[in-house]
């Protein structure tokens, strides 16, 4: 059975450069956090979420997966 996957963030932190070590000091957050968003086990607050967002320069629906096929 495979994981669903609901975020991008961890592809949008490689493709900005970013690490998630940058992400959690930025947002004043453990390291743990962003991990665990990065590997889909938890999911950031929609506040949150923008929050990463506005970090990353980016919109924050390009945070998350497509429901489209």
């Amino acid at each position: 059975m495979s994981k669903t996957i609901y975020n991008r963030i961890k592809s949008v932190l490689a493709e900005k450069g970013k690490t998630n070590k940058d992400l959690a000091d930025a947002l004043k957050i453990a390291p743990e956090t962003v991990s665990s968003w990065c590997t889909n086990s938890a999911q950031p607050s929609i506040k949150r979420l923008f929050e990463i967002a506005i970090y990353l320069d980016t919109q924050a629906g390009d945070l998350l997966i497509s429901i489209k096929k």
